[in-house]
């Protein structure tokens, strides 16, 4: 039986949530018997003769629907963009309703991550915007319990919701220790309970 794994889904403009994916992924992988699986989704264009090629020139792969059909749990994240996911992201799960027919996704546990690069540009509401298709596909969601001390120290991204960070206005501003340990600590998390259920 192949190993389990914890499916860390994103989208990155500026690299802030690819570096977040990454702290993630390190947390998931500290969870004895599951292994991470980084996948990106490509950018969605106005112009309609634009098309990606397969593979990305450099970062991980571009997600297939089996990726997330076979996952034993989920964490996505996605840029800020006025409050919601980004337009890639939303368009990658928009095209998941087999998986949803199927059920493929219930009773899987899954968690957000988000980047903003204003203080108050929307962390939670973007978290709360990932969480609604995870909750039609009947995904268990969970967040970061205030037992980790992360939480109550963070002045810049971290919530109940799952992990955050600000960039800054110029998208420069790095994921500080504080906010790359609660990302850890979401990968641990879902990878924990994956752990439980395949046991």
């Amino acid at each position: 039986m192949a190993e389990p794994y914890v499916l860390v889904l994103y989208y990155s403009r500026q690299g802030s949530t690819a570096a977040m994916a990454q702290q993630v992924a390190r947390g998931v992988e500290l969870v004895a018997g599951v292994s991470a699986r980084l996948r990106t989704v490509a950018a969605v264009s106005a112009t309609c003769e634009q098309v990606d090629e397969e593979i990305p020139p450099a970062g991980p792969l571009y997600c297939e629907l089996a990726d997330l059909g076979d996952c034993a749990g989920l964490v996505l994240g996605s840029p800020t963009r006025f409050g919601n996911m980004a337009a890639p992201l939303k368009y990658f799960l928009d095209q998941t309703s087999s998986l949803w027919l199927s059920g493929a996704m219930i009773d899987k546990p899954a968690a957000v991550f988000t980047s903003t690069t204003s203080m108050h540009g929307g962390q939670e509401s973007t978290l709360l915007s990932m969480m609604l298709p995870l909750l039609h596909h009947g995904m268990i969601i969970t967040g970061l319990p205030y037992s980790e001390p992360g939480l109550m120290s963070t002045s810049t991204g971290g919530t109940p919701y799952g992990a955050s960070h600000w960039a800054g206005s110029d998208s420069k501003r790095p994921v500080d220790e504080v906010e790359a340990g609660l990302c850890r600590a979401l990968g641990q998390r879902v990878a924990r309970l994956v752990a439980r259920t395949h046991t």
